[in-house]
């Protein structure tokens, strides 16, 4: 299935602006346009996972793009309301932000960057201004799921206060607790 095809699914539509805002990266609604984009990101997230298996190129290809349509369609499905960010940098995109919002609890549905981008501080700052923006509208806790094998995501996740809550078979359950901010700043 070609990107177009998927586009099928595509993106609801928004008609207020984002509502985080973050220094020197822009944010927009992803749209179908976007779909080559995201297949690349896609595919770029998955690449270590599976360097050590034995399929030609394109085997490794068809079966990301597979992948990639049955999580954009459980994400669509799942979460038919949250915010399905392009990160920007210079009206580049560098990276995807889904985020599903209740008046209690934000989830952090799935945040990456391309390879060029990584561990050069904009996942952190993004995800403090996420945090800043939960505290500011009165949530009670901020909450994401990492792979167990993704060591690099935990370590900046706990360095900027998330902690475990759950560990199942491939995920770990991590949440930061808004309220403790919030309070901590009403003294």
């Amino acid at each position: 299935m070609s990107p177009l095809d998927i586009a099928a699914t595509g993106f609801p539509t928004r008609r207020n602006p984002p509502r985080l805002t973050v220094a020197d990266m822009g944010l927009r609604y992803a749209t179908s346009d976007d779909m080559p984009f995201l297949q690349l990101l896609y595919r770029s997230f998955r690449t270590d996972e599976l360097a050590g298996i034995r399929w030609p190129t394109e085997q490794k290809h068809a079966f990301l793009e597979q992948q990639f349509i049955f999580q954009h369609r459980h994400y669509m499905a799942a979460f038919p309301e949250a915010e399905f960010l392009i990160i920007e940098l210079d009206g580049m995109p560098i990276g995807r932000l889904y985020l599903n919002f209740s008046p209690e609890h934000w989830l952090i549905v799935d945040i990456g960057l391309i390879p060029e981008w990584r561990s050069k501080g904009r996942g952190g700052a993004l995800l403090s201004a996420i945090q800043r923006e939960a505290t500011r509208s009165g949530v009670q806790a901020l909450t994401l799921h990492v792979e167990h094998h993704n060591i690099a995501a935990q370590a900046l996740y706990r360095r900027l206060g998330f902690f475990d809550v759950e560990s199942g078979s491939s995920h770990i359950r991590m949440e930061w607790p808004c309220s403790i901010v919030s309070n901590a700043t009403q003294r």
